[in-house]
């Protein structure tokens, strides 16, 4: 059987299969015939010969030929094949990557991450030193981060994996009490700083979403449940500013002064924003919601920089909210 020579500093797949073969045998203390071995691979023998030169020139692991066996063997102990070798700029990255693990913090998925991440950086050859300039270079950070139920959280994923029904309290903002839910766990997102469950409320005949910290008591039932093949968490949440989908079908019109035009224009604010630079620096931003309940709690939050232009219904609300807040500070 005979194999194209592999491009330089190209390693495919199964030539990659066949260095861990050969590692682990080296490593166990054994030695290594290139002729019997690619017999036993059904390759050539000058495939075998490349896969060794390899990991002895690019790798650096400690391998020689022995004349008295005609065979290869390693002449110190190996505990990792090196597999990925790691520039400054790499470990960089995977420390800022570990860094963006944040919000997974307090859920079980947090430490399984962490253990992944160890697994790959025991395979790293050679050693990379972040200096505390380093360490200091990125940070991450939201404002309001929400509290995580790990409990919950851990409870939610196991059930909406062997997709079994669910029962908690849940108590609604403002609500003097919880109130029992029985629901078929579909999907779990982390959207405006907390984690959110997405599934079909029974009592309510609908899909729903609720926050992880508002649940108590979360137990996994032993009813079962198939879910719909049709359901996607992108358009769920396709109309949705931030959590709130709504069914509403909103033609949004926001004009904001020059001074916010840069902060406007610089984000994604949703996937339906289109924006207009008028003459005189204001900004024109249009989105597609299905409800008004977000929006309006974002465009207060931007003052008298933000003026509702349509629909005329969110116009009103906030021109009431004002009056409201203008009498209380009264």
């Amino acid at each position: 059987m005979s194999e194209s020579a592999p491009q330089p500093g190209f390693r495919s797949r199964f030539s990659v299969e066949r260095m861990m073969r050969i590692h682990e045998r080296l490593r166990d203390g054994a030695s290594l015939n290139c002729t019997r071995f690619a017999a036993e691979l059904d390759v050539s023998r000058k495939t075998i010969q490349r896969d060794i030169d390899h990991m002895r020139d690019r790798l650096g692991l400690p391998l020689e030929y022995d004349r008295a066996t005609h065979s290869y063997v390693y002449t110190a102990p190996v505990e990792a094949f090196p597999t990925v070798q790691m520039s400054e700029g790499d470990a960089f990255a995977l420390f800022v990557a570990e860094r963006a693990l944040e919000p997974l913090r307090g859920t079980p998925l947090f430490g399984r991450l962490q253990a992944t991440f160890k697994k790959l950086t025991s395979n790293l050859k050679g050693s990379v030193e972040l200096t505390a300039e380093d360490h200091d270079a990125v940070s991450f950070s939201q404002f309001g981060e929400g509290r995580t139920n790990s409990e919950a959280f851990d409870r939610l994923q196991k059930a909406r994996t062997e997709e079994r029904e669910v029962t908690f309290a849940y108590k609604k903002p403002g609500a003097a009490r919880a109130e029992s839910r029985q629901v078929r766990p579909y999907h779990l997102t982390h959207r405006d700083n907390l984690w959110y469950l997405v599934g079909y409320d029974l009592s309510r005949d609908d899909i729903r979403t609720f926050a992880l910290p508002r649940m108590q008591d979360v137990r996994i039932t032993k009813k079962k449940f198939s879910r719909p093949t049709d359901f996607s968490p992108e358009d769920f949440f396709a109309s949705a500013l931030g959590v709130v989908a709504g069914k509403g079908n909103y033609d949004i019109h926001i004009r904001f002064a020059a001074s916010a035009a840069e902060r406007i224009e610089e984000r994604v604010w949703h996937d339906s924003q289109k924006t207009k630079r008028r003459r005189n620096g204001y900004v024109d931003l249009h989105l597609s919601l299905g409800s008004l309940l977000e929006i309006e709690r974002w465009v207060l939050g931007w003052g008298d920089a933000a003026e509702v232009i349509a629909p005329a219904e969110l116009r009103q609300k906030i021109t009431q909210t004002v009056i409201a807040m203008r009498n209380q500070y009264d």
